[in-house]
């Protein structure tokens, strides 16, 4: 079937569409009631049915033969190992943790909090809450006490669950100080903390609360999973929101589990037996659903990786890892790639490796430059797929459904919508606009199954967040447009968009060009605040390495690339060379805290921010170029 077919019987006929897709799960209660309405009219999926995420994880498999296959294989160049779990190993681990918070008091409808770096027990104890009906709430290890207390405080989990320390490249983070730290500010209290400790060095301050993780495993029995109903909460997962406070969104079962094991198949074209890399981290959305759950739905092996790709311990360490697990399909983020070809601009170590058993590259997490995608492209010779989605949607928006049927190639092109994504495009007054035209990017209700239930105890938040702006539909919040052919072409957040004299004009389009030059390794735009035009924009650019390119001629000639690429009406006319951009710890450029910085406003340095200094160096050189409130 071509992709148009399947695409459209999703959207024509959702009822029977995804009663067909949901016959590949194993329920334990088979749903007669595939869509319904909850009283604000926002779809539920599958609510009669009944299953089991972790069940269908890991017991299915083994009882279908399969358990001493490699579900997981944790490699960790931070901590020079690698170590393979099979189904059955991974299946024990479980099922003992699991027990162990049973025996805690822990039952179905609890919370939990996780608060882990890269190593399986984060995937054991995600897997444990499943398991017994708990809901978890992982949180980024690169949080702070205060951001953790804030996600206790909604979430109340009845515990927390924690490792000594995490790796940063070449130093330790102590963990457990940063948790006993966080239940001190939280007016939550948790019961206990179970406490993993990789005895590397890390201080572990010892708390009343406190339990031994290993102890805890060794001493309890094995838990059977338990049958919950398919719109039971699986996780939440805390999101960035414009109030300062964090969205709580919250995941379903049924749905999830449905979409995310057809997923494999029909988006990233993955087969049962095969080795799936997701470079990401379990504490985002692609971590939760492409490292955890949907390659082990799927029987394929997942890898944890403990590491970054540079420095761990150069640009080679992806091509190792692909080499050495034989990886058939990959998803990192844009800024991965441009960090390697950075520090490798000629492809010098991807020529050391064999890398014949990858055969598609996906990206996503940021707009993805088609300067990179060449560049990779160039060394080496597989399709690399742009697509897009969020953590409120929990699976791709926009792709190129490799499963069902690989598209042509479009350069800066997020793809087509998925499967049960009816995405239009609308200006400000709800109108729909034609193709090649900006707005915004809305997908008609019913979305399909596996995107957010709501946000935990905040119905009224929810609906202002995502329903009320445009009835009837879900405000993505990102700007783009759609071409004659389908293609969606994502330009950036709504507040990405600069309007320089009353023109809206893309700073996503800029980075394109600017990228482009020779130069330069990475780069960001923004659009600094002027009394004449309203917005103008300013580019940082980080330079290759090597490069020695005076300022002034990097500054002439990526003017006349913009004004040739996109017109003097793009008006770029100031760039700043920066030794490095503000970025969080899972590489998103943060473009809010530059805008915010140039133009002299209160901000806020996000605690997942990677390097503190990189704040310092920015105000140095906007100081010293005299841009912005800096004048």
């Amino acid at each position: 079937m071509n992709y148009l077919d399947f695409y459209s019987k999703s959207i024509n006929y959702p009822d029977a569409f995804w009663k067909e897709q949901a016959k590949s799960i194993k329920w334990f209660k088979e749903p007669t009631k595939i869509v319904s309405s909850d009283d604000q009219k926002y779809p539920v999926w599958f609510e009669d049915g009944e299953l089991n995420a972790c069940y269908l994880a890991l017991d299915k498999h083994i009882e279908d033969g399969f358990g001493d296959e490699i579900a997981i294989i944790y490699d960790s160049p931070v901590t020079q190992q690698v170590k393979k779990f099979t189904y059955n190993e991974v299946k024990f681990e479980v099922a003992k943790l699991a027990g162990g918070l049973q025996s805690l008091g822990l039952t179905k409808g609890d919370t939990a909090i996780i608060y882990m770096p890269m190593i399986p027990k984060a995937l054991f104890s995600m897997l444990a809450c499943a398991r017994i009906g708990v809901t978890h709430s992982v949180v980024f290890g690169g949080f702070a006490p205060n951001e953790l207390a804030i996600r206790i405080d909604d979430c109340k989990p009845k515990v927390i669950l924690t490792a000594s320390s995490g790796i940063e490249i070449d130093r330790l983070i102590a963990y457990k100080p940063f948790v006993d730290e966080a239940i001190e500010i939280a007016n939550h209290k948790p019961q206990n903390v179970i406490v993993f400790n990789r005895k590397l060095g890390a201080r572990v301050p010892f708390k009343r609360y406190d339990i031994d993780y290993d102890a805890l495993v060794y001493g309890s029995e094995e838990a059977e999973c338990v049958s919950v109903s398919a719109t039971h909460p699986l996780y939440i997962l805390y999101t960035s929101g414009t109030t300062g406070k964090p969205k709580g969104i919250v995941r379903d079962t049924g749905g999830y589990v449905t979409v995310l094991k057809n997923s494999m198949k029909q988006i990233y074209n993955v087969e049962p037996g095969e080795v799936f890399w997701s470079a990401s981290d379990v504490g985002w959305v692609v971590g939760h659903s492409y490292i955890v759950y949907a390659p082990l739905l799927n029987r394929t092996t997942t890898i944890v990786f403990e590491g970054k790709p540079v420095r761990t311990p150069d640009a080679s360490t992806f091509w190792r890892v692909i080499e050495e697990h034989k990886v058939n399909v990959m998803f990192t983020a844009p800024t991965a790639l441009r960090a390697i070809k950075k520090e490798d601009p000629n492809g010098d170590f991807i020529k050391k490796y064999d890398l014949s058993s990858l055969r598609l590259q996906f990206l996503a997490g940021e707009r993805s430059d088609v300067t990179s995608i060449d560049w990779y492209k160039s060394h080496i010779n597989i399709p690399v797929i742009d697509h897009c989605w969020q953590t409120e949607t929990g699976w791709p928006m926009l792709a190129n459904m490799a499963g069902v049927e690989l598209l042509p190639y479009k350069p800066g092109s997020a793809g087509k919508p998925v499967i049960g994504y009816n995405i239009k495009i609308f200006n400000e007054a709800g109108d729909e606009l034609g193709p090649n035209q900006e707005g915004f990017i809305v997908a008609k209700l019913p979305l399909p199954p596996g995107t957010l239930m709501g946000l935990w105890n905040d119905e009224k938040r929810f609906q202002e967040s995502y329903l009320s702006q445009f009835p009837g539909y879900y405000f993505t919040g990102d700007g783009g447009y759609q071409d004659q052919e389908g293609n969606v072409w994502v330009t950036g957040r709504v507040d990405d968009v600069i309007n320089v004299a009353g023109h809206r004009l893309s700073t996503a389009d800029m980075e394109e060009v600017v990228s482009q030059h020779n130069a330069v390794a990475e780069c960001a735009v923004v659009g600094v605040e002027d009394q004449l035009k309203g917005q103008i924009p300013l580019g940082f650019v980080v330079l290759k390495t090597g490069e020695t390119i005076e300022n002034f001629q990097l500054q002439y000639e990526i003017v006349q690339l913009v004004r040739e690429k996109i017109g003097a009406v793009a008006a770029l006319k100031n760039i700043v060379v920066v030794d490095k951009l503000p970025k969080t710890r899972s590489g998103k450029t943060l473009r809010k805290l530059l805008r915010q910085i140039v133009d002299g406003k209160e901000y806020q340095i996000p605690s997942t921010i990677e390097d503190l200094s990189s704040v310092d160096h920015i105000i140095e050189i906007l100081q010293e170029y005299k841009i912005g409130v800096f004048k």
